[in-house]
Order: structure tokens, then C-alpha cells, then sequence
């Protein structure tokens, strides 16, 4: 009997420290939302350094902006994928190591 009372002391003790440990790092969504929008930051510092680039040079490739950002190839496509889109930049080429972008006007 003394070992279930016990027992039953012991699980109401650990779930009341597992509470207030949760309630002190709180449920992490903030975290989680505060992580992406500083990605989201990041990706259009990025964006913005392509574009102040494209002040001095006529034409950029996907290697310059690896080079430039520090970026995977799969990443620099994004970005110059996003910047189509928007308008800002047009693709010259369709595939391969001759495709180069323009800064359009």
C-alpha cells in the first residue's frame, strides 16, 4: 500500500515539473514563426544583393550567384526563379551552362 501511495506522489510530482518546464519554453510556435520570418528576411537581403549587382553588370549566370551568396545551385535557381517572377530579371536561354539573366529595364 505505502508503495502505491508512493508511486501516486511521484506521478503527481513529475507531471507538475513536466508542466512548469513546458510553460517556461512555452509551446515553440513562437519560435517556429520567429524562425521563418527571419529566413524570409533573408531571402530578400538576398534578393536585394542580386539586384545591387545587376547595377555594374549587364548579365549574371546561377554560378555568380552561388558565388556571390554563398548558396547551393538549387538555391541561387530559386532566387532567380523569384526574381523572374516579380519581373525583375529575365532568363536568357533555357537550360544548361548558357543561360544567363538580364536585369529587365
Amino acid at each position: 500500500m505505502n508503495q502505491f501511495i508512493y508511486f501516486i506522489f511521484g506521478v503527481i510530482v513529475g507531471g507538475v515539473v513536466v508542466f512548469i518546464l513546458m510553460r517556461k519554453q512555452g509551446n515553440g510556435l513562437s519560435k517556429g514563426r520567429n524562425l521563418i520570418e527571419v529566413q524570409a528576411e533573408e531571402k530578400e537581403v538576398h534578393k536585394q544583393k542580386i539586384m545591387e549587382v545587376f547595377a555594374s553588370r549587364e548579365q549574371m549566370t546561377n554560378d555568380d550567384v552561388e558565388e556571390l551568396l554563398k548558396v547551393s545551385d538549387a538555391t541561387a535557381t530559386r532566387y532567380m526563379d523569384e526574381l523572374e517572377k516579380e519581373g525583375r530579371v529575365r532568363q536568357v536561354g533555357k537550360t544548361g551552362s548558357h543561360v544567363y539573366y538580364e536585369k529587365r529595364s
